[in-house]
């Protein structure tokens, strides 16, 4: 018992957390901004304000959409609840080219988890999301895109770690939920 102590105590050490703990978030990311969002109830079919764009964490549906490419803007509300299960969200301003994000989500390791999609509005031209962490670039080739989506995708930043992502509604799916329960 007092070597399985000290070996975990020693793993706890190298790795810089502890026992139950979260991963690490990587910091060698240049850019990179990473945020603490930890709301007691995070699953809510009310409407959301979110203080990032696009969201990085915090309340959202209690479905989550499912990871894949999309061209058409899909429901925040949904999108977060896939980056609480380890989704990395890969937006771009329209007009701009996406194919190297959908390249890069074909490419990724966890496809799976990986979501591509419009996002009118956003601050960058090209950004990517999970939950706790945001990096906005401006040339959709940058190595830093590729860089946050190795760290990130499917690690579970949201506390959801190997939840299903692959398998969650489709854009239409959530939009005529939201439209079902909200009346709108």
């Amino acid at each position: 018992m007092r070597t399985a102590l000290v070996l975990l105590a020693s793993a706890a050490l190298v790795t810089g957390c502890s026992a139950g703990s979260p991963t690490p978030k990587p910091t060698g990311i240049p850019g990179l901004q990473t945020f603490v969002e930890e709301p007691k109830e995070r699953h809510t079919t009310g409407r959301i304000t979110w203080d990032h764009t696009p969201p990085a964490g915090g309340q959202h549906w209690p479905k989550w959409l499912r990871c894949g490419v999309y061209t058409d803007p899909v429901p925040n509300e949904f999108a977060v609840h896939s980056e609480e299960h380890g989704a990395v969200w890969l937006t771009y301003l329209p007009g701009e080219d996406p194919s190297a994000l959908v390249a890069l989500a074909k490419a990724s390791d966890h496809k799976d988890y990986v979501l591509v999609s419009p996002y009118p509005g956003q601050p960058g031209k090209y950004m990517a999301s999970t939950w706790g962490a945001q990096l906005s670039v401006d040339k959709a080739d940058d190595p830093r895109l590729a860089q946050f989506v190795q760290a990130y995708a499917g690690g579970g930043q949201g506390g959801e770690k190997g939840a299903d992502c692959a398998n969650g509604m489709t854009p239409a799916q959530a939009r005529a939920e939201i439209a079902k329960v909200r009346g709108s």
